[in-house]
């Protein structure tokens, strides 16, 4: 089978290996229908170092058919199609049964250790009754195979965002980032009654879909003329009480620090890529600004979110503009590295 390695910074390959076989009772093998690139796997492809030895193996969200379950599977049959969410749970222990699948105490990453990533043409995933999600009745030749893929990360982790700021009616929301998470973090804000939504973002394209999705604003400026565009468009000049940041750089912080009213919320699914982020008095403590966010336990909403996908109600699946083949994927992350794609979708 085809999976994709990164062996440095900027050094995709894709190789032949032996498709993997059941290795414990609660194992399922799943052939790949969808993979994609994400955002976050541009860090690796940026910063990376150089292992000729001992590669990564590429690749966290995928759906599929199963096709070999281990004797201890029970809620997995053979021939169902699943949605993998991008972290591995047990579905078991205390932080499963809290909906806390990120922190499952015997959790994992897709490629991380001996679990292969998903960027690839099969993929041995372990406890399958805990991670795995079947949707029933859909089929390979499915219109709806984009939309469900994102549910894998970045629609739950755009709705992780607005969620852990408790976006309810009316609310007044800034957005920072037009990335995929972003511009699903625009969608969910809408799906929860946010009335005023503003979108950050600098990529017309990008922003244009925002729009359609529930942004009422778009402010393409960034630093000081950013942050006095977005208070002119909240109320009193005050800033805006919701403020969801899909991006991960210490810069967008620095706009949500900006854009956020005192009393407000902050809730940061962007991946970190800094160690150290303003919180004392300056920052959030002397304006109780609370700060919220975290890695998206995205198993927790499937459920909640399949339905409007299923009905049609929603369309996520927009955020992929490239649809590639598995021996492309190295020129898909190029494309996403450049900005000349948003989203790109694997298909095999």
């Amino acid at each position: 089978m085809l999976t994709t390695y990164i062996y440095g910074a900027g050094d995709i390959r894709v190789q032949e290996v032996t498709k993997p076989t059941l290795r414990h009772s609660t194992d399922a093998l799943i052939r790949v229908v969808r993979s994609c690139i994400c955002g976050s796997d541009l860090h690796h492809f940026h910063n990376f170092p150089a292992t000729p030895d001992s590669p990564k193996q590429m690749g966290h969200e995928f759906i599929g058919i199963v096709e070999e379950i281990g004797t201890d599977v029970s809620t997995i049959n053979v021939g169902d199609f699943v949605i993998a969410p991008f972290a591995i749970s047990c579905g078991t222990c205390d932080f499963c049964h809290e909906g806390l699948y990120t922190s499952c105490v015997s959790g994992t990453f897709w490629g991380r250790g001996e679990v292969g990533g998903a960027q690839a043409e099969y993929v041995l995933s372990p406890f399958a009754d805990g991670t795995l999600v079947v949707v029933p009745g859909i089929t390979e030749d499915s219109e709806l195979l984009p939309s469900l893929l994102t549910l894998s990360d970045v629609y739950g982790t755009g709705y992780h965002a607005a969620k852990c700021a408790q976006v309810g009616p009316g609310d007044e929301v800034v957005v920072i980032g037009d990335g995929a998470v972003g511009l699903l973090a625009v969608l969910s804000a809408k799906q929860l009654g946010a009335q005023n939504i503003i979108l950050m973002g600098s990529h017309q394209a990008r922003t244009d879909l925002g729009r359609e999705f529930g942004a009422t604003h778009v402010v393409s400026e960034r630093g000081d003329v950013g942050i006095a565009a977005v208070r002119a468009l909240t109320q009193n000049n005050q800033g805006a009480s919701k403020v969801l940041e899909a991006v991960g750089h210490l810069p967008a912080y620095e706009q949500a620090l900006g854009v956020v009213r005192a009393g407000g919320v902050i809730s940061r699914v962007g991946v970190p890529q800094y160690e150290e982020a303003p919180v004392g008095m300056g920052a959030l403590f002397g304006r109780n600004i609370t700060l919220t966010g975290g890695v998206a336990p995205v198993r927790a909403y499937i459920n909640e979110l399949l339905p409007a996908i299923l009905n049609g109600q929603v369309n996520p699946g927009r955020v992929f503009d490239s649809t590639i083949s598995i021996q492309d994927v190295p020129q898909g992350y190029a494309a996403m590295d450049q900005r000349r794609a948003l989203k790109v979708m694997i298909a095999f």
